[in-house]
């Protein structure tokens, strides 16, 4: 069975994608913090009939995302697809927002550790094995502010565009290898509470252009704007 990696899992975008790749016939690793909350994941989708297990990690801790990578693939017998999209629901510690012009080094650099560098980390761990077999997916997850910035989101946004830029700049280099990597930039608020005027959809609703990206692996990115 193929077998997805879904780091950031939750119950909203992270289970649509669970259920969109499970129920074309993938198993699914998912990894997150907190063990209690993966439990329920899986117990949801084992309901549907789709094998998943649990891999507590934290991306601002790499090594033990690796960690979790490495056990993903050995349960599993390897990774086929890796989704990355982790979004803090609850506070985490060092993460806060600023305007651009409140943009420090100090504010800055956790944006950074969280969007940037647990990507690349969890992208070392499954892309030697990937180009190996010679086929594989990145799929890499921003908010729409990574493409086209907005101001409360200085620090975020900026994290997020240096995510973009590697990830389409990976994908350049893997071309020919079997390897596909792409970004996607969501414009849109998430579920329901938005701002007033902000458009809204669901993450059922977003979940197959992933699935569309895995199959067509003819686009780099894609920005949902609903």
């Amino acid at each position: 069975m193929p077998t997805i990696a879904i780091v950031g899992a939750g119950p909203g975008m992270g289970l649509a994608i669970a259920r969109t790749f499970g129920s074309r016939g993938f198993d699914v690793a998912l990894i997150a913090r907190t063990k209690e909350k993966l439990e329920t994941l899986i117990g949801r989708l084992g309901e549907e009939g789709i094998t998943a297990a649990a891999f507590p990690a934290d991306v601002l801790d790499r090594p033990s995302l690796t960690a979790a990578l490495e056990a993903a693939k050995d349960r599993f017998g390897g990774l086929d697809v890796l989704e990355y999209s982790p979004a803090p629901h609850s506070p985490v510690p060092g993460l806060t927002m600023a305007v651009p012009s409140e943009v420090t080094v100090d504010n800055l650099q956790p944006q950074i550790e969280y969007n940037l560098y647990g990507a690349v980390a969890a992208a070392g761990a499954v892309l030697p094995g990937m180009r190996a077999a010679g086929v594989g997916t990145l799929l890499f997850t921003t908010g729409g502010g990574s493409v086209d910035p907005i101001p409360m989101l200085g620090n975020v946004n900026a994290a997020a565009a240096a995510l973009r830029n590697w990830v389409l700049n990976l994908n350049k280099e893997l071309a020919g290898s079997g390897v596909y990597a792409a970004h996607v930039a969501i414009k849109v608020w998430i579920g329901e509470g938005g701002p007033e005027g902000f458009p809204t959809a669901t993450p059922e609703q977003i979940a197959p252009l992933y699935w569309d990206l895995h199959e067509r692996r003819d686009r780099p990115e894609v920005v949902f704007n609903g």
